[in-house]
């Protein structure tokens, strides 16, 4: 969901040329849960087609944030590593309600909103 959310908020603000987005995980799912993609095509914003990955430690070594949903991303990021991680420390919504999932969304929504304007206002 932050990445979907994250790549609509690249090109509404057109940054296109200045951000980089990836996405991946620690410990991937091997599929988009359902109620995942229901509550993202409730904005508007198709993910039926997507496959989660596995994310390396020269992804995460290339970056200048890590963003995770609620684990560490010390198992690819031992120390030293000088980016930038945040834990969002979100619940997990794979078989949660509708409305519980929903709520997730939003909250992801409002974080990529914020986290692009933090960005934007350093620059």
């Amino acid at each position: 969901m932050a990445y979907a959310f994250a790549q609509r908020t690249v090109e509404r603000r057109d940054l296109e040329d200045e951000v980089e987005l990836l996405t991946g995980g620690t410990r991937p799912a091997d599929h988009v849960h359902d109620e995942v993609v229901q509550a993202m095509d409730g904005v508007g914003i198709d993910i039926a087609g997507r496959t989660p990955r596995e994310i390396t430690f020269e992804e995460t070594q290339a970056s200048d944030y890590v963003i995770t949903m609620g684990c560490s991303a010390n198992d690819v990021c031992p120390a030293g590593w000088a980016g930038e991680n945040r834990d969002w420390d979100l619940d997990d919504p794979d078989g949660k309600s509708p409305a519980a999932v929903a709520a997730i969304r939003d909250e992801i929504e409002r974080r990529v909103s914020d986290l692009f304007d933090e960005i934007e206002a350093t620059r």
